[in-house]
């Protein structure tokens, strides 16, 4: 049975993020495979638009923030504050700052704390030295982890501390005792 030679094997396996792409065209060619034909969901499929990416050749140093999702393969130092957002940290990420961000993806080396008002995942090829704040976390047989982790639904307060009571709500409490 003919195989076609030059086409390109996909390095990434299941479940990993995929990389912004260049659009192609609409209509596949003939000498596409049926699979790469197939439309995708909507989970899967991340494109330009929405996601922003730090090539392997680039240095950031200092504070990355804004309003769409972020995947680093290069160094990032200092600060990454995209709180609606996704921030995934590529196999050849290495990223030295504190992330907050919706959702956090771990494939490559982070030193730093992460919050993340949804969930953090640490794939096998991770590596994390940091405390975790998320309401979910996922850490695949194989990652790396050294540091605390702290589940909180959004908007709770951490642990030891209380809602202070307001001046309205102590005027109240002692009006209903006289």
């Amino acid at each position: 049975m003919w195989k076609p030679t030059n086409q390109p094997t996909s390095p990434s396996r299941p479940g990993e993020p995929e990389r912004p792409a260049m659009p192609a065209s609409s209509v596949p060619s003939m000498s596409e495979p049926a699979a790469a034909a197939a439309p995708r969901t909507a989970a899967t499929t991340t494109t330009t638009a929405d996601q922003a990416t730090i090539g392997k050749s680039l240095v950031i140093k200092g504070e990355v923030t804004g309003s769409e999702s972020l995947y680093i393969d290069g160094r990032v130092e200092g600060s990454i504050n995209l709180s609606g957002n996704r921030v995934t940290v590529g196999r050849n990420g290495v990223v030295a700052a504190n992330i907050n961000a919706r959702e956090i993806v771990v494939l490559g080396k982070v030193r730093g704390n992460l919050t993340a008002s949804d969930r953090v995942d640490i794939r096998s090829d991770g590596s994390l030295t940091g405390d975790v704040v998320a309401a979910r976390i996922s850490i695949e047989d194989g990652a790396f982890f050294k540091g605390g982790i702290d589940i909180r639904k959004a908007g709770q307060k951490p642990n030891g501390e209380e809602a202070k009571p307001t001046t309205a709500a102590l005027e109240t409490a002692t009006a209903a005792r006289a």
